[in-house]
């Protein structure tokens, strides 16, 4: 998780403050946060301060926050892995293209990244 769902969370903190408590991971995380998706948030004036790579692994062990609502944005027509939230939380999904995968120029790819943001403030 690298761009979409780090965005998505960045606009949940911001958009949602003091109704949601926003959290990003994904199944094959990177490790780092995509540079595009920084410049692109804030650029945009979204937080970016804490946002981190990391596994959804990291939300299924005690102690974890209760996920109470869980937005997946995994492509299934890429064939990325969406997860299954076992438990009580509610589910939707954003399918969302991987602005990470574009390849072309940097005003190519933050246009990429532009339109993900978009889609998220939806």
């Amino acid at each position: 998780n690298s761009a979409r769902s780090i965005i998505a969370e960045s606009v949940l903190r911001k958009d949602g403050a003091g109704k949601f408590n926003a959290y990003s991971a994904g199944s094959q995380p990177k490790g780092e946060v995509n540079p595009f998706a920084i410049e692109t948030l804030a650029g945009h004036h979204y937080p970016v301060e804490g946002l981190r790579s990391k596994s959804w692994d990291e939300f299924a062990v005690p102690g974890a926050p209760q996920l109470d609502f869980v937005f997946t944005v995994c492509d299934n027509a890429a064939g990325e892995a969406c997860p299954v939230w076992p438990g009580q939380p509610v589910t939707a999904h954003w399918g969302v293209e991987d602005p990470a995968a574009v390849e072309g120029t940097d005003a190519e790819k933050r246009v990429a990244f532009a339109t993900t943001l978009r889609y998220m403030k939806l």
